[in-house]
């Protein structure tokens, strides 16, 4: 990773046709002048989140390996190897429930449980590696793990993350909601963008409780609302809200965020008994971003004791998502996107659900008397859903508690409280796990007050643990051997002196395109209603032959050469075969040269 040192204007490439992210899961790279029969070694690295759903923490790899990216060879030695450790980091139990291959049990102890399995195989694996397992409790509970910062961190304060759970089968004692869905329907939702969120719109309703309550803004130019009040959640009204989204949600004029967004709070300040929310679905950006998060920020902070939360969910690549981000941490609420349309309803369904299951809510902690100072992200503390844990990561300076009491108020609307547990996390990179987090969050609060000693700070971080920011690129570097060094101090005589002629020189070829960034939305085309940016550069040739051979080899054998069918079964034939194989081949080439002369040459034509 290395810092982006000039400005890009919107829309400007910085790409090469080299690599490019073929889909969400393949990315593609060339890698020059590899000589036959070179060993080519590749390690791939990764962090990604533990999915969590009924109580259950589960964790999918990839490791198939498909017949189109073996290598074409008689005799390759083919061995397996996994190695799994599991940190719960707090001494909770743990009950293993699904593992995909056949792991042999290690070590068990309170801090770590150990599993591997290694294997010489006839095959590569068909088999994704899949693992997961339950903490059992029965009630709402969590922790915290603190850390001292790396030799590398420039940011010598002190680490914390609380991390809180749900109860196993907390399903049912949720908050009773009065919710809002604000849908834009700008004339760039037209198509699968509107119809997925119609969708969405509609299999909620459905999931209403008899106690909820309800209504729906629509937005473009205009505002259109289903009523002017709250709505309780009946079968008949349901029945008519449903019939409403047909009629109403048709995609048309411009977007205006703000006006929908005041009239939904409006609504809600007279919610009672049950939890104030507001679901904004839109897939633009708009000028007033920032004057909508300071308005709205000082809208919710007299609103008590329930301010309505807001959930926010971006559509395509043309929205503002760190807007949408910042919204949903001034809210209280959740985040999430799809930069792909056929992701639409299946991820505003989980936002939806995640919104509508809210167990802990007003989460807040004991004051920290004996820490100097400390900094809590996100800065305010979201809800507790049953369908996902709460994480809460900071930094701090002093003596952190040995036990640290959370409150709130759960579904009864009564309070709640529990004692964090403090321990060591030796095991777990702290650092590492959070950055992700930390880097979204500094992004989203650097544009919003327009600091650029933050953006330097999410820079720093990005390039210390490998993560893709809006504020660095991703480079490729090129390390000369000794071997190769010696070869050109022979061809090139230098005045430097021995000691350093012998030292490997580093060089930076190229930086790559920002592959992971996603901006900070473009106004231009919201104001010109361009449908979201799902679409991507057209990829490589070389890169469409990878695809296309996926999707279907061998029935494409005829139109490729590099048919990976074609390969392995070339690699099986004998020598004396490939000689009159080539000599056939040949033949007919000469064949199609003489009637190509005849067709030219002896036609009689001028041209």
């Amino acid at each position: 990773m290395v810092a982006v040192e000039d400005k890009k204007d919107e829309g400007e490439a910085s790409a090469t046709s080299d690599e490019f992210f073929l889909k969400p899961d393949i990315f593609f790279l060339t890698i020059p002048q590899v000589d036959g029969g070179t060993n080519l070694s590749i390690k791939a690295s990764w962090s990604q989140k533990l999915l969590y759903h009924d109580g259950e923490f589960s964790l999918c790899i990839p490791f198939c390996f498909p017949e189109y990216v073996t290598p074409a060879s008689k005799k390759i030695p083919k061995r397996e190897k996994i190695q799994l450790n599991v940190h719960p980091g707090d001494g909770s139990e743990v009950l293993c429930k699904t593992i995909s291959h056949p792991l042999k049990e290690q070590k068990r102890k309170v801090e770590c449980l150990s599993f591997s399995y290694e294997s010489d195989v006839l095959a590569w694996s068909n088999t994704d590696f899949c693992f997961s397992y339950i903490v059992p409790t029965s009630h709402i509970f969590g922790s915290v793990l603190l850390q001292s910062p790396s030799i590398d961190d420039k940011d010598r304060r002190e680490m914390f993350c609380m991390h809180i759970l749900p109860a196993n089968h907390q399903r049912k004692q949720v908050f009773s909601k009065s919710i809002i869905y604000v849908v834009d329907t700008s004339a760039s939702m037209q198509g699968k963008p509107l119809e997925a969120t119609r969708k969405s719109l509609c299999i909620a309703l459905s999931e209403l409780d008899p106690d909820d309550f309800f209504n729906i803004i629509a937005f473009n130019g205009e505002i259109f609302s289903f009523s002017s009040t709250m709505k309780r959640a009946t079968q008949e009204l349901i029945e008519k809200a449903t019939r409403w989204t047909d009629d109403t949600l048709v995609v048309g004029g411009g977007t205006k965020i703000s006006l929908a967004l005041d009239m939904a709070i409006d609504m809600l300040s007279e919610a009672h008994n049950s939890l104030p929310m507001i679901i904004l679905i839109t897939d633009g950006s708009v000028d007033d971003e920032r004057h909508i998060c300071n308005t709205t920020k000082s809208r919710l902070a007299n609103m008590k004791p329930l301010c309505p939360r807001i959930h926010t969910f971006g559509i395509g690549l043309y929205c503002n998502h760190y807007f949408l981000r910042m919204l949903a941490m001034i809210g209280k609420g959740h985040y999430d996107a799809a930069y792909e349309a056929d992701l639409i309803e299946s991820r505003l369904q989980r936002l939806i659900t995640r919104a509508s299951s809210t167990v802990f809510a007003n989460i807040t902690f004991d004051t920290f008397d004996d820490i100097e100072s400390v900094e809590v992200q996100p800065m305010n503390v979201p809800d507790l859903s049953s369908e996902i844990p709460l994480i809460i990561s900071g930094r701090y300076n002093g003596n952190f508690p040995d036990v640290l009491k959370a409150r709130g108020i759960i579904a009864d609307m009564t309070s709640y409280e529990m004692d964090l547990k403090v321990y060591n996390a030796k095991a777990i990179p702290l650092e590492k796990i959070y950055a992700m987090q930390q880097i979204t969050i500094y992004t989203s609060q650097s544009w919003l007050l327009e600091d650029k000693q933050l953006e330097t700070k999410v820079a720093d971080m990005s390039i210390q643990h490998g993560i893709i920011s809006e504020y660095t690129s991703m480079a490729l570097f090129v390390t000369e051997t000794k071997k190769e060094a010696v070869v050109s101090k022979q061809k090139k005589p230098s005045s430097k002196s021995g000691s350093e002629k012998d030292e490997p020189k580093t060089l930076r070829l190229k930086v790559l395109r920002n592959i992971g960034n996603i901006g900070f939305g473009n106004i231009k085309a919201t104001a010109e209603n361009i449908a979201p940016g799902f679409h991507e550069p057209k990829p490589p040739e070389a890169a469409e032959i990878i695809v296309k051979a996926a999707m279907d080899c061998c029935s494409q054998m005829c139109g490729y050469c590099c048919c990976m069918c074609c390969v392995q079964a070339c690699s099986k034939v004998n020598n004396q075969c490939a000689i009159v194989f080539t000599q056939l081949c040949t033949a007919l080439a000469c064949f199609g040269c003489l009637e190509c002369c005849t067709a030219i040459c002896c036609s009689g034509s001028d041209n």
